[in-house]
């Protein structure tokens, strides 16, 4: 499998630390963002919204961090990431969607301005960023993980922005229990960092 890949992005780190957790064997195709490659005819062609990750697996191509997850999950039966319940499965969607939306318009956007310099209003980034640690702190004083016992999908998909939420501005000592999640997620076996995560 290949995964167009930039080192930088939080969404394509989801899937390489996911890879790396369950030693899913990666090839890594790194994309040239700044030089524009990610819009390129020959991306838009196996993409033609002109974002990254994109999956390859032998012909089949999937796009979004998200859906690329549950692809893997399913792929290879690691029902304990994607549970088959219908009430645990649909716990860790509303989180999948937490990360694609909130958290993205949060802490991604934040960093967005402050470390790419992207033109967007940072003060309601911030704002939001603030309010999904919130949301987080609070869900994860009263559990473990995301949903269930054991690290899930979820996980995965919120940890990269919210451990990267100080490249924009936000700081995560006021809230206690998600430091003590993000600093577990540190701790699986086979879990692997990217540049800004401290």
């Amino acid at each position: 499998m290949k995964l167009y890949d930039l080192e930088l992005s939080g969404n394509c780190y989801k899937v390489r630390l996911f890879c790396a957790l369950n030693q899913i064997p990666l090839e890594i195709c790194p994309v040239d963002y700044l030089a524009g490659e990610h819009k390129s005819t020959a991306y838009l062609a196996l993409n033609p919204l002109g974002e990254i990750p994109l999956l390859a697996d032998d012909g089949f191509l999937i796009r979004d961090s998200q859906a690329i997850l549950i692809y893997l999950a399913q792929k290879y039966q690691l029902i304990q990431w994607w549970p088959q319940d219908p009430k645990q499965q649909g716990l860790v969607s509303q989180w999948l969607s937490f990360a694609a939306n909130d958290i993205a318009r949060g802490p991604n956007d934040a960093r967005l301005h402050d470390l790419f310099g992207i033109e967007l209003d940072v003060a309601s980034a911030r704002h939001k960023a603030r309010s999904c640690a919130k949301i987080l702190d609070e869900h994860l004083h009263m559990h473990h993980w995301l949903v269930g016992d054991t690290p899930t999908l979820a996980d995965i998909a919120c940890y990269p922005y919210m451990a990267l939420m100080h490249q924009g501005g936000v700081r995560g000592e006021a809230y206690p229990h998600l430091t003590r999640w993000m600093n577990e997620m540190k701790h699986l076996d086979g879990f692997i960092t990217m540049p800004g995560i401290e």
